[in-house]
């Protein structure tokens, strides 16, 4: 006998939606977790994801406290500890006092740490540039056109 999961979703924000939305998103969602998961596996410079997405976000935020890294990375603060400690210790984030209160700890990227990034985000475009050069000319095209709607989906608002 198996236990039923309980439902999630609200049934006023699925109201209208047709199963061939619903198909589509389904399909939508495993190709971009699936181009994701290809992404993360071209380079990380010897880092784990968790590692570079950090980085990244520190990077994005220029010098977060521990607090606003964990929000932003949806971890909780031990996690975010331990990995600001791991990137410390390569040299890519230095730990700093603030300035206005003494008690919080901001963290900033290194000029190793954008150099780390640097490389990362170069060898993930590469891939990403060799399989575009793949396509005829129409399917890029249509690259072009469902990224300017997948930056419409995700965009704030």
């Amino acid at each position: 006998m198996s236990a039923s999961l309980p439902v999630l979703i609200n049934p006023q924000e699925t109201a209208g939606l047709l199963p061939a939305d619903e198909e589509l998103a389904a399909r939508l969602r495993v190709a971009v977790t699936r181009l994701n998961r290809k992404l993360r596996q071209q380079a990380l410079a010897g880092l784990s994801p968790a590692q570079a997405s950090a980085l990244g976000t520190v990077n994005r935020l220029a010098s977060p406290t521990l607090g606003e890294l964990a929000a932003a990375e949806q971890v909780q603060p031990p996690t975010v500890t331990r990995l600001v400690a791991s990137l410390e210790s390569a040299g890519l984030v230095a730990k700093e006092i603030d300035g206005v209160d003494r008690r919080v700890v901001r963290v900033r990227i290194t000029a190793e740490g954008r150099r780390n990034l640097q490389r990362i985000r170069t060898l993930k475009n590469a891939f990403l540039t060799r399989r575009l050069a793949t396509l005829d000319p129409a399917e890029k095209a249509l690259a072009e056109a469902l990224t300017s709607l997948l930056e419409h989906l995700v965009a704030d608002g």
